[in-house]
């Protein structure tokens, strides 16, 4: 369904926009492309000056600043290790920030909310591509289903205000997404900035070799953060609907391929060499996108840019701290 308001968002430059993580890989994301845009009006909290996990804090700034348009980017996350070291912080703390933020929004006259997820809400074994009606159709990957029983709950939150009360709630789902802002730490990363480290590291130490685990073959669909913000900005214009919407470029890049393609980026001279004692993971991993891509949208950043867009930023933000 088709906003049958489209582009009223893009006529209110000066309208209060409430951007919930806005110091995270995705809401700094998003905070940069509505400044791009000419979004004037930006209300920006960092946790210490709110804590979205209390109610009472948040009814409160709600009341005070009235926004009227919420993008909902705050989250905890993380890898694996600390999904399945904190399972009891990874389903609370989600449940209370979605909680509090979404039904403040509606109690205090927000006119539209924007709720972002992750596509690990699709059952571990979904058939490819992962289209959005898959949700809820067998079981989740158990490493972190904690985190992703909270972002399900998100999305039928928002269902259930647009059902009840006719208000515009809307969620959209993002695929692996990388960029400035990313988390390089060695243990807690994902791939693509892992990868990034290692072969920097590498490089630096003058080695020989970088050791990656397992064949090389799965098969992974990566975003560009930025081309995020984008969808983010075109959903708040263009989407009105009851179903949540899968974000993601649609293209699929072996690990081995995405391996070789961040050695080229970085510079890095030596082997590159595949234990396979190690596991692979899941075979494949792709989002079907094209309900959104329907509408207009298309990611504009290709894999190649992306990674020397965001190896550019570990440069000048990472590696010098070291």
């Amino acid at each position: 369904m088709v906003d049958t308001n489209a582009g009223s968002f893009f006529s209110e430059k000066s309208a209060k926009i409430f951007v919930a993580g806005h110091r995270g890989l995705v809401g700094s994301a998003i905070v940069r492309k509505l400044q791009s845009f000419g979004f004037s009006n930006l209300v920006l909290r960092t946790h210490s000056e709110l804590d979205l996990t209390v109610q009472s804090a948040v009814d409160a700034f709600f009341a005070s600043e009235k926004p009227k348009f919420v993008i909902l980017a705050a989250a905890k996350v993380g890898g694996i290790h600390a999904n399945n070291t904190y399972p009891a912080d990874f389903i609370a703390i989600n449940l209370q920030i979605q909680t509090n933020v979404i039904h403040s929004s509606f109690a205090h006259g927000v006119e539209k909310l924007l709720f972002l997820g992750s596509s690990c809400i699709y059952p571990k074994f979904a058939p490819q591509p992962i289209t959005e009606s898959a949700l809820l159709t067998g079981p989740l990957e158990p490493t972190n289903e904690w985190y992703a029983i909270a972002k399900i709950a998100g999305i039928k939150m928002c269902q259930a205000y647009r059902i009840q009360h006719n208000w515009d709630a809307v969620s959209g789902m993002p695929t692996n997404l990388y960029g400035p802002n990313d988390n390089f730490h060695p243990e807690n990363s994902h791939v693509l900035p892992a990868l990034i480290r290692r072969f920097h590291e590498a490089k630096v130490r003058g080695d020989k070799e970088v050791v990656v685990w397992g064949s090389g073959s799965p098969l992974r669909e990566f975003l560009h953060v930025d081309d995020l913000a984008d969808a983010v900005v075109f959903m708040m214009d263009k989407y009105s609907g009851l179903s949540h919407l899968n974000v993601g470029s649609g293209k699929e890049v072996s690990i081995k391929e995405l391996a070789e393609l961040v050695k080229e980026v970085v510079g890095f001279d030596g082997e590159l060499v595949w234990d396979k004692t190690k596991p692979d993971g899941t075979p494949r991993k792709l989002m079907d996108s094209s309900k959104l891509m329907e509408l207009g949208w298309e990611p504009k950043i290709s894999l190649k840019d992306g990674l020397v867009d965001t190896y550019k930023w570990y440069l000048e933000n990472y590696a010098m701290k070291q």
